[in-house]
């Protein structure tokens, strides 16, 4: 029963450190992801306001830039 009770808590501990190894781990690319999402929704802003402008300024191209990146309309 002695043996038992060991070999429980052993388990729990070697648990215990491979949850804190894999979060680790696991937290340094999810940090890596969100500061890479951070960027592409910096850029698409960015990208916005540009077509935002261009549309306001010249309708023309805003509808050539619009029919070049979905395809033509139906």
């Amino acid at each position: 029963m002695l043996r038992t009770i060991f070999m429980i808590g052993l388990f729990a501990l070697l648990g215990l450190f491979l949850l804190k190894v894999a979060f680790g781990l696991f937290g340094f690319l999810f940090s890596i992801l969100l500061v890479l999402l951070w960027w592409a929704v910096k850029i698409a802003i960015v990208g916005l306001i540009i077509y935002f402008v261009i549309r306001i300024v010249s309708p023309d191209t805003a509808s050539r830039l619009r029919s070049r990146w979905t395809g033509p309309g139906a």
